[in-house]
């Protein structure tokens, strides 16, 4: 690992400006040169180790190019899991906000470097043995069940986000979203749209959603225990059950081992949809009469999500491979969302 930039390597990172930044606002955090590597990368926000040789911490900033503003917005991230801090959800300790984005580029925050591993494959768990991949898999729900008790005023985040409403805008977001991406018909889209916009619930109690939670946004620590929730990046204030719902999504492509989707799931001792489902009512105390609802939401969510992609793949707007299939995902998708929202009420 070298000890100074490499664009190659450290793409959208100056460390020279960094060291200059810290020594000004953060002289304790790091001394003299630093070297790092890129974590994560791609359309999300960019994560990087940095390290001055004794101590590490971890530096989040936008993607590159040009991205919207509140789609990558590093003072809401840095803010929620700040305010998270002390509550029963694991987050990283928060270094440091930077919106400044003339220092390395964008704006960016600190934080703390977590010890732990984030399961994407159902061959990782299997290492585990049914025994350990039941208990990762029931803590990842106590942890979401966790997230979804805590009080947003409590923890100074009653203006986080607009929940009146909550529902409504998510359906008519996702849509308005595929709308740009149109370049063929989908007659199960505009059904399961109408069929949301027609069935919404009445919304459940106001909490802080984390808009993306699943396994590999999870960090476990050798107890089998979650250590650390990352990629609060959507996160806002509304209905918990949309969460839940995705989550579910992601369960039931797993277990069916679809390219390209986690297929955590799949591997032996991971808890059953139904055993998720009533550990999380048991713990989060919600009521789960309408999760067919939250489901098809988040199957139209994720379709959307594909559709975009493969919008981009036809136009010649993506880099690299496996993006040829990503098409196939789109109607089958929005078929289960339909199918979702006549499943029997719990």
């Amino acid at each position: 690992m070298s000890d100074t930039q490499d664009p190659g390597e450290l793409p959208g990172l100056d460390l020279d400006r960094l060291v200059e930044w810290l020594a000004v606002h953060r002289p304790d955090l790091a001394k003299g040169q630093l070297s790092g590597h890129l974590i994560a990368g791609g359309k999300s926000n960019l994560t990087y180790e940095i390290t001055d040789g004794a101590t590490s911490f971890v530096l989040r900033r936008p993607p590159l190019g040009h991205v919207l503003a509140t789609a990558h917005d590093m003072s809401r991230e840095h803010r929620v899991i700040s305010a998270l801090t002390g509550t029963d959800v694991p987050v990283p300790d928060t270094y440091a906000l930077c919106t400044d984005a003339e220092i390395i580029g964008a704006p960016f925050y600190l934080m703390e470097l977590v010890v732990g591993t984030p399961y994407r494959t159902a061959a990782e768990l299997e290492a585990l043995g049914p025994v350990r991949t039941a208990t990762v898999s029931a803590d990842l729900i106590d942890t979401l069940a966790a997230l979804h008790s805590v009080d947003p005023i409590a923890v100074g985040l009653g203006d986080f986000g607009r929940p009146e409403g909550f529902l409504e805008r998510q359906v008519r977001r996702w849509k308005k979203q595929l709308d740009a991406s149109y370049s063929r018909d989908l007659p199960a889209a505009i059904e399961l749209h109408g069929l949301l916009a027609e069935q919404q619930p009445p919304q459940s109690a106001t909490r802080i959603v984390h808009g993306d939670y699943r396994l590999d946004n999870i960090l476990v620590d050798a107890r089998d225990q979650v250590a650390a929730v990352l990629d609060w990046e959507m996160a806002t204030l509304g209905d918990p059950l949309t969460d839940i719902g995705l989550l579910l999504v992601y369960q039931r492509m797993g277990a069916r081992r679809i390219p390209g989707v986690t297929d955590v799931a799949a591997a032996p001792g991971f808890l059953t949809e139904s055993e998720m489902l009533d550990r999380y009512a048991r713990v989060a105390g919600l009521d789960l009469t309408h999760i067919g609802f939250y489901v098809a939401l988040a199957s139209f969510k994720l379709a959307v999500i594909a559709e975009g992609i493969y919008y981009r793949y036809i136009h010649g707007q993506t880099v690299g491979s496996g993006f040829d299939n990503v098409g196939d995902m789109v109607d089958p998708l929005l078929r289960a969302g339909i199918a979702a929202l006549e499943e029997n009420d719990r």
